[in-house]
């Protein structure tokens, strides 16, 4: 049990990713989950899949929007006030923001991306790591994107956020490092979920290729011939966040099934 006893936040909580992220720490013993995101009913969602696993683990809902820098003071304070203490942080809530090349594209809805994907991201985990120094040390984990080192066209924005966590998360490696508090990123490829999925249809729809078609076309870049599942890559997040990591900080893991290897 990787998570043993351990009291976790999980921002961006939906299907795919962060719903896996919230029932793998409940697998790996966490003693509580928290589940955070803007809409409710992905919360109850991801409540009843922790609950049906019968391992007893305590869950807290928080509505919680991480742009809005007093909903994330909330949600540190509601998690410490139930739970005594906050031990992981998973960012995982995300603004995709809009799929359009650079020279076309709106910077108003590049600000929104970056409210969220770093903004966002920042002031949750500012909330967060006062009451992690309080109780010792913590982990905290960033959900970041192979589109930081690999562009995909049409993902500006999205690459840009993400590209100025991936800058800051060194940063806070460095400086909560004497606080035992361990900063590290897991850089996700495609990762096979209803998100992807959804999109393979839409573009199946959009262009009237066959989604086969489409899927072989995304995998032949990638070594290991699948697209990676979400579950999967939710693993690799679980291991930073867990005492087998407990020298690491600073690092980034690429989890892509090999379609980006950095050199």
């Amino acid at each position: 049990m990787l998570l043993k006893d351990k009291v976790v936040i999980v921002s961006g909580i939906g299907p795919g990713l962060g719903q896996e992220l919230s029932t793998l720490a409940a697998r790996e013993g966490a003693a509580a989950v928290v589940l955070a995101a803007r809409t409710a009913h992905k919360l109850d969602t991801a409540e009843r899949e922790i609950m049906d696993l019968g391992l007893g683990t305590a869950v807290l809902k928080v509505a919680t929007d991480i742009a809005d820098p007093a909903q994330c003071q909330a949600l540190a304070e509601r998690t410490v006030a139930q739970f005594g203490r906050i031990d992981v942080l998973f960012n995982s809530a995300y603004d995709p923001g809009s799929f359009e090349p650079i020279e076309e594209a709106s910077m108003e809805g590049w600000r929104r991306s970056m409210d969220v994907n770093f903004f966002g991201t920042m002031h949750l985990t500012q909330s967060c790591v006062a009451y992690m120094k309080d109780s010792g040390g913590g982990a905290i984990v960033m959900i970041a994107t192979m589109v930081e080192h690999k562009p995909l066209a049409t993902q500006g924005g999205y690459g840009a956020s993400k590209s100025a966590l991936r800058c800051a998360t060194k940063h806070l490696a460095l400086e909560l490092g004497k606080y035992n508090i361990r900063v590290n990123s897991c850089h996700m490829g495609w990762m096979w979920g209803p998100s992807v999925e959804g999109y393979f249809d839409w573009q199946s729809q959009q262009s009237g290729t066959p989604r086969e078609e489409l899927i072989a076309e995304v995998t032949r870049n990638i070594p290991l011939g699948v697209i990676p599942d979400d579950g999967e890559c939710a693993k690799a997040a679980i291991f930073f966040a867990s005492d087998y990591s407990s020298v690491v900080t600073g690092a980034a893991l690429d989890v892509n099934g090999g379609e980006f290897m950095p050199v």
